[in-house]
């Protein structure tokens, strides 16, 4: 038992009727209130009426009655319009700061059985289980799961925002520097994501501009900038950038991130970060402006060409400087890593372009490109396609990505449309 249970039950009022305060006078709930998320009584606006007489004001909701004196509320002015204190077990009689008893309502007994049974089992779910209420999905009605879905895709672009207004401050506010930094950050997936970071930092833009259309210079200052390129080397490719970068570094003043940043381990060879800062000096030189580039086309087909870039010659047969690979192999970036990057990327600096703009075209841009691009294959993905929930575009398994890390994995049933609706299932667990 807990507080937010208790509101939950309150604001969706959930109790078995007829209702009666501690003292035996008839309640009957008109509304139950707005929930309060800052400080002061739990629900304000209520509606209640309480005998023969009608009451507007907050409610308060504990455990315990005797939680009222332990939070301090008996000098808090802020508590002095309670109207009802609403409480799973009243123990103690209580008073406000102007001396008055606010009428009590005790819910022990009065919350119905099947809902104290389903969250009891969404809260101890079996160990084995990752989300709570696998064994009552095939209950929710379809309505019920994508209007759910549709909510938390935004919610997961929102998510996603925090980083872009981040790096948008660092950028003074230029969203094309932002763009430049938001996209080398997920060109180093979740691994060298900080370390791909600190090297656009490190690196400006305005210096790649003046480099641009020389490949081999963009990744000589990119590898140099990486910390990649001091020590000594036996391949001519290292040997040329070393020299070239030595020259930019003091063109242009430049100071190298800590080359032990960069993570190898548990990557697989495709995802290392030679190859990928290779493949991010290719989309440099190719691009022309690359956020004005990408604001200008809606077409997700398009975008995707738009970060399908090839390493050099040399990574197809090597993954690290000075150290052959067995066989020749691919060095694109291929369509699933041009997909998440405009999931991960692109679609949450559009948004919170559109934010900043107050552009609501915008916006729906960008979630209009998460269903128009195909669902993600991940581990969270394909756990939910083998609970029968399956995805068919990025918008849906970026949502249930979201479901699953923020509401499932933190067991808030009850701020989950599914969870709400199972609650209220009649049938014994």
């Amino acid at each position: 038992m807990n507080e937010a249970f208790l509101q939950y039950i309150w604001q969706h009022k959930l109790l078995e009727e007829p209702l009666v305060t501690t003292d035996g006078q008839p309640l009957k709930v008109m509304r139950s209130g707005d929930l309060n998320l800052d400080a002061g009584p739990d629900f304000f606006n209520a509606h209640i009426s309480i005998g023969s007489l009608e009451w507007v004001g907050s409610v308060e909701v504990h455990i315990h009655s005797s939680d009222w004196n332990r939070h301090g509320h008996s000098d808090d002015k802020s508590y002095d319009n309670v109207v009802l204190h609403v409480v799973y077990e009243h123990d103690a009689d209580i008073v406000m700061s102007n001396g008055r008893t606010p009428p009590t309502l005790e819910l022990r007994g009065r919350i119905p059985g099947h809902v104290l049974a389903h969250y009891e089992a969404l809260m101890n779910p079996p160990s084995t289980a990752e989300v709570p209420c696998a064994q009552w999905l095939k209950s929710v009605p379809p309505f019920t799961l994508h209007s759910w879905m549709e909510r938390l895709t935004v919610e997961r672009i929102e998510r996603k925002t925090a980083d872009v207004e981040r790096l948008l401050n660092h950028a003074n506010g230029s969203w094309t520097d932002c763009c430049y930094l938001v996209v080398a950050r997920y060109f180093g997936g979740r691994t060298n994501a900080f370390a791909f970071e600190m090297l656009a930092k490190a690196t400006p833009l305005g210096v790649v501009a003046k480099i641009k259309d020389d490949l081999f210079r963009i990744e000589a200052l990119l590898f140099g900038q990486a910390g990649m390129l001091e020590q000594d080397f036996d391949d001519d490719y290292p040997l040329r950038m070393q020299t070239e970068y030595r020259y930019m570094r003091k063109a242009y003043n430049l100071t190298p991130i800590d080359g032990t940043w960069w993570k190898f381990f548990r990557l697989r060879p495709s995802g290392f970060p030679t190859l990928r800062i290779s493949q991010f000096a290719a989309l440099l030189h190719r691009s022309h402006g690359l956020f004005s580039q990408l604001l200008d086309n809606n077409d997700a087909a398009l975008l995707r060409h738009s970060f399908e870039v090839e390493a050099s010659a040399y990574w197809r047969d090597h993954y690290r400087f000075d150290r052959p690979s067995k066989a020749a192999h691919g060095v694109q970036t291929g369509e699933a890593m041009a997909c998440n990057l405009i999931i991960n990327a692109w679609v949450p600096l559009l948004f919170e372009y559109g934010v900043k703009h107050d552009d609501e075209s915008l916006r729906e841009r960008a979630y209009l490109l998460l269903q128009q691009l195909p669902p993600e294959d991940n581990n969270i993905v394909r756990m939910w396609k083998g609970l029968g929930v399956e995805a068919d575009s990025a918008a849906q398994s970026q949502a249930l990505i979201q479901l699953h890390n923020e509401y499932c994995g933190n067991k808030k049933c009850l701020n989950c449309h599914l969870g709400s609706r199972i609650l209220r299932i009649v049938e014994p667990c």
